[in-house]
Formats: structure tokens, C-alpha cells, sequence
């Protein structure tokens, strides 16, 4: 028998370490300085440096990347676990090297980057020393690729992009970003896009304005490329293979995403918990009332269900190898995350009373953050549809009219089979 339920207790006390150092040391700056990203804060900036040296010398710098890129080339049920921890804060996720979007563009570049594009996009990105923005959606297409408009036309050693992106994370403070769009609109889709590196400074390129989304640091950017001049050798993959460049960090994404929503879950899960046990009422505290212990127990069971869906879900990553074969894992992972998410901290929030509804606590963030959570990397009805195509695949028709449970019929079978049975056993008496 291969399941377990433990961790490795060497691992057990990284993570030990890990949750200790985020809360005493890192979730302070969450609180006095909510943007992470913004590089041009000298302070945060030197406060946060003697962190990161810290987080290298425990071995838990960028873990998501293999040892060649300065990282410890852990599988995803290590990640998972690490996540769960660094999903509390919004300032350790860039402590410990594994920032989005910066981690799934680092990836993208390991895969696809040239020695050239490494050198001087990879490595100064991997080091904190610059950040990056990954540019997909647009204002009309929204995250069916299908509908992209954006447009790049070879010409001569440049390629030329005209058009619109929507939602950027980061790009504001970006020094380059990863852009996909279409080079061959002729042929299907997830035939005809390109992937590129555009460099921040590059004329034609607008921030046309940032999208400050509530409760989250970093801002979104509406993007318009006119007649932006990329060099040929700014393409990432070969021509036409945009869709599989951006599954190298979708698929990935979605996951960690979810791994790090564990952890909130749980904070507002925890927060729900002492207030039930510290608010007095008249006869005890509110823990005694049933309508309380129903929020409670309903909580933990969704909390829980989610987790180890979440964990089975990097298990089978990690055995397979491949992110296509676990794709219903995932979608249902991407389903399941926002509701989790936004009824446990809306029910933290409802015990709370008046005070909760405040920005003084998080849940209102914690809420926004479902929806967003529901919206990014694909809608939830889309991975909804993804799921239930790819759970019916196992599945083949029976009689249209009696189906498979169809009571009359199995009796009759199983009369046949006792009588056949009872003949046997007569004829050995």
C-alpha cells in the first residue's frame, strides 16, 4: 500500500521553519508596506533583502525550479505544502522566490528562453533584481484565446504587434513582459499564436491604465501596442506555438493558486474559530449556540474536502508528468476554490458582527479574492465544462430506454445466476 498521510520529517521541519519565520518576520510587512512589487521602495526593498538570505540558507529559495536555476526542483506535493504555508502573506511568495507572475514567466523562460534571453531577462528576474508581467487577455476576448485580436506581423528581423490587453498583473512595475498573440490568423488558434518578449521600455508599448483590484497589491494593466517593434529573436518556442508555451505556467498556475487559497481558507477558518470561543453571550460564548457550531462544522468539512483534493491533485501531477493527463484534477481543483474560499470567509466574517465588515479585518478582501480567484486563469464555467467532458470521457452509452440500474432486469440476472449457483451446489451434494 502506497498512501500516506504524513510528511517527511525533515521536510516537516523546513515547513515548521517556514511558517514560524512568515509569521513573526514576514507578515509584518503586509501590514506596513501592501505592495510587494513596487521595486522603487527603497525601504521595503532593503527590509525584505536579509529575508530572502535567510529563506536561501534554509535551501527554500524558488523551490519551483530545478537546481540549475538556483532552485531545488521540488514536485508539486512539496510545493503544495509549502504554499500552505506561504498563503497567508502577500510579501512571502516574493521572499521565497516564487512571486506570480514572475515565478510562471521564469518557468516559461527555463523551457523556451534562449542562452541570450536567460542571461538577460532570466537571471536578473530570478535574483529580485527586476519583475515581469505575463500579457494574454484582452478587452473583448477576455480568456478565450480563440477571440484574440492582437496581431504580430513579420517584418524583415522584426516582428511588429498592434493591439489591446486587458487585466496585466504587475505591469506597471514590470521591466518586460510575455506576450501572446496572433501571427497566423489563417489557421486554428492553437495554431496561429506566438509567444514574445517585449521589454517595458519599447516604444508604442502604453500602459493606457491600472485597474486597482480590492484587497489585492498589485494593480492590472490595460495595455495598447502600436506598431511595437520586437526583434526576431524575442520570440519564445518557435512560430506558432503560443498555446504550448502558455501551458508550461497555466497549468502550474491554477495549482498554486489553489495551494495558497489553503492557507487563507484556514486563517479565516482559525479567525472564525477564536471568535466563536471569545465572544460572550448570554448564556456562554457564541460557540454555544447551534446555528454556530453548524457554520463551524460545515467550515472544516469544506476546508478539509478542499485540501486534500488540492494535495491529491499535486500527488497525481507529480506521478504522471503530465499536465494534460491530470487536467480534470485541475479544473476541479479551479471549480471548487473560489466557493470554499468565499463561504468560510463569509461566514468569519458574519460572527465577526459589525466589525468584520470593516477594511480593520481581512474578510471582505478574502472575499473579493474568491471572485477574482473565480475569473482568473479561465472562469469557473469554463472549467466546470472542462471537467464534466473530461469525467464523461470515462463513460460509454448504454439502452436509451432501461438503463444500466434498471431493477427488473437485474433480478432477472441475478435468478439466473443463484439458480445456477444452487444447481452447482445440489449437484455436489
Amino acid at each position: 500500500m502506497a498512501w500516506d498521510f504524513e510528511t517527511d520529517p525533515d521536510y516537516q521541519k523546513k515547513l515548521d521553519w517556514a511558517a514560524e519565520f512568515v509569521r513573526t518576520e514576514v507578515e509584518p510587512l503586509d501590514l506596513l508596506y501592501p505592495n510587494p512589487y513596487d521595486r522603487t521602495n527603497k525601504e521595503a526593498m532593503a527590509l525584505m533583502r536579509p529575508l530572502k538570505e535567510q529563506v536561501k540558507e534554509q535551501g527554500l529559495w524558488a523551490c519551483h525550479l530545478g537546481p540549475e536555476l538556483g532552485g531545488q526542483g521540488y514536485g508539486q506535493m512539496k510545493l503544495a505544502l509549502l504554499n500552505e504555508v506561504l498563503g497567508t502573506s502577500v510579501w512571502a511568495p516574493s521572499v521565497f522566490g516564487c512571486q506570480a507572475p514572475d515565478s510562471g514567466n521564469a518557468e516559461i523562460l527555463a523551457h523556451y528562453g534562449t542562452a541570450e534571453q536567460k542571461a538577460k531577462y532570466l537571471e536578473p528576474l530570478l535574483a529580485g533584481e527586476i519583475g515581469s508581467c505575463y500579457v494574454m487577455t484582452e478587452p473583448t476576448g477576455g480568456s478565450d484565446p480563440t477571440l484574440f485580436k492582437a496581431r504580430a506581423v513579420r517584418d524583415g528581423d522584426h516582428w511588429v504587434i498592434n493591439g489591446e490587453k486587458w487585466f496585466n498583473s504587475n505591469a506597471q512595475f514590470a521591466s518586460f513582459h510575455i506576450v501572446m498573440v496572433v501571427t497566423d490568423p489563417d489557421v486554428s488558434p492553437y495554431q496561429g499564436m506566438s509567444m514574445f518578449i517585449v521589454p517595458a521600455e519599447t516604444p508604442g508599448l502604453e500602459i493606457v491604465k491600472n485597474f486597482h483590484v480590492h484587497g489585492f497589491s498589485e494593480h492590472e494593466g490595460h495595455l495598447r501596442f502600436t506598431d511595437v517593434r520586437v526583434p526576431a529573436d524575442h520570440l519564445l518556442g518557435a512560430e506558432g506555438q503560443g498555446f504550448i508555451v502558455a501551458q508550461t505556467r497555466l497549468g502550474g498556475g491554477r495549482v498554486h493558486h489553489a495551494m495558497r487559497t489553503v492557507a487563507l481558507v484556514r486563517k479565516a477558518f482559525d479567525m472564525m474559530a477564536e471568535r466563536a470561543v471569545s465572544r460572550p453571550m448570554r448564556k456562554g460564548p457564541l460557540a454555544g449556540l447551534q446555528m454556530t457550531q453548524e457554520r463551524i462544522a460545515d467550515s472544516w468539512i469544506e476546508m478539509e474536502q478542499f485540501r486534500l483534493l488540492v494535495l491529491r491533485t499535486a500527488w497525481r501531477i507529480d506521478k504522471e508528468q503530465d499536465y494534460l493527463k491530470v487536467r480534470k484534477d485541475i479544473a476541479a481543483i479551479k471549480v471548487a476554490m473560489p466557493k470554499v474560499m468565499h463561504d468560510i470567509a463569509q461566514r468569519a466574517l458574519h460572527l465577526h458582527g459589525a466589525i468584520g465588515v470593516s477594511t480593520d479585518l481581512p474578510f471582505v478582501d478574502m472575499m473579493n479574492y474568491a471572485e477574482v480567484m473565480a475569473i482568473a486563469d479561465g472562469p469557473t464555467e469554463v472549467h466546470k465544462i472542462t471537467l464534466a467532458k473530461e469525467v464523461l470521457k470515462d463513460y460509454t452509452p448504454g439502452d436509451p430506454v432501461y438503463p444500466s440500474g434498471y431493477r427488473p432486469a437485474l433480478r432477472e440476472k441475478a435468478r439466473e445466476l443463484v439458480a445456477e449457483r444452487l444447481e452447482h451446489i445440489v449437484g455436489n451434494l
